[in-house]
């Protein structure tokens, strides 16, 4: 049991006899529970900061009658994240198959506010509604594609998907040689 305990006053010097004062006992065991009891209701009554989610839809399986969804090459953009925490992009399509479109002209940049967002806040001001393909290639890292879903909810972009890297787009890497 915890108390405090006073020192009893003797009188002093000579003179006036005075009645011994008794030292008072003050139990803080009902106080130091108090405190313990106040102290619990309010950290398991707080709200602590709750975790940030990004919202995230996912595709249907896809079945045999369902085919796949085609985009037009005017409001695509495909972003290829690569190594070396480098953002390979270009605008429209790469069909290597159809003679009459030109092949793309594969551009770099990198994850900064002044690089990919920027390239993303561009392509938004020219084209109001554009698609944006996300292709990690093997040799990106999980930051990278996790930048890159950051910098697609900074933009506000409503359309984007993720999606594998073909061939075609690892030739158009290699061709390039940025």
């Amino acid at each position: 049991m915890a108390e405090i305990q006073g020192k009893a006053d003797s009188g002093g010097k000579g003179g006036k006899k005075r009645a011994k004062k008794m030292s008072t006992k003050i139990d803080m065991t009902p106080m130091v529970d108090l405190a313990f009891l106040l102290l619990t209701f309010f950290m398991l009554t707080t709200t602590f900061a709750k975790p940030n989610v990004m919202q995230l839809t996912m595709p249907v399986k896809k079945t045999d009658d369902v085919e796949d969804t085609k985009i037009k090459a005017s409001q695509a953009m495909t972003i290829i994240l690569g190594k070396d925490n480098k953002a390979y992009y270009y605008f429209g399509l790469n069909t290597p198959n159809d003679k009459t479109v030109p092949k793309p002209e594969l551009k770099v940049t990198n994850f900064s506010a002044s690089g990919i967002r920027q390239v993303l806040l561009d392509r938004q001001r020219r084209s109001p509604e554009p698609i944006i393909l996300i292709k990690p290639t093997e040799d990106s890292k999980y930051k990278n594609m996790v930048d890159i879903l950051d910098e697609m909810n900074i933009t506000n972009q409503k359309k984007y998907a993720l999606v594998k890297v073909p061939k075609d787009d690892l030739d158009l890497i290699k061709d390039s040689a940025l």
